[in-house]
């Protein structure tokens, strides 16, 4: 799996102007990321999968409406 997951929009502002810093950061401390829109910076990290996974839809005999 590669160190960086790149974001499609800046968590703050919403904007798709991204571009990966170019301040180094020590491994496992996640990606950092630069919002040239609103002059942001901000780091991602991958931290695990969800041991429940997804969920189905509720089906009808469960309560759920369809």
């Amino acid at each position: 799996m590669t160190e960086r997951a790149a974001p499609f929009h800046c968590p703050y502002c919403g904007d798709e102007d991204l571009r990966p810093s170019e301040v180094a950061s020590e491994r496992g401390t996640g990606a950092a990321w630069e919002c040239r829109s609103c002059n942001r910076a901000f780091r991602l990290k991958f931290l695990g999968l969800l041991s429940q996974g997804l969920s189905a839809a509720p089906s009808p005999s469960d309560g759920g409406t369809s």
